[in-house]
């Protein structure tokens, strides 16, 4: 795996708070057999077959938390890429800090205005 560590913080950070508000979710991601490198391989795996180059946070958040949640689910193979971050660790705690009152409002930007994203392949 080549991910960058900011990437891999991001998502590890993003399964922790899920962990301490998700006690059910604190459980699965205790699994011996679910690792946190093999969570990232397993999402760049995905990002990869579907053949886009941008995903929102919540579609790369929700593949970390499919991988914890499968019990038989593959990584797949180690891929070298550049991931790109759209934000820290420290911006992350804010947004998780604001997330339901943004989530609601971000879900009524999206559907008014088309997203444009002129981003080279992460591939």
């Amino acid at each position: 795996m080549q991910a960058t560590d900011t990437f891999t913080d991001v998502i590890q950070a993003h399964l922790q708070s899920r962990a301490e508000t998700d006690s059910l979710f604190a459980e699965t991601l205790k699994k011996a057999n679910k690792n946190i490198k093999d969570c990232i391989t397993y999402i760049l795996n995905t990002v990869k077959s579907s053949g886009r180059n941008g995903f929102d946070d919540e579609e790369v958040f929700g593949m970390a938390i499919h991988y914890y949640d499968e019990d038989d689910i593959k990584a797949g193979r180690d891929i070298n890429c550049k991931v790109v971050v759209n934000h820290s660790i420290a911006t992350m705690d804010k947004v998780l800090a604001d997330r339901p009152q943004e989530k609601v409002e971000t879900k009524k930007v999206m559907k008014k205005q088309p997203l444009i994203v002129n981003q080279s392949s992460l591939f």
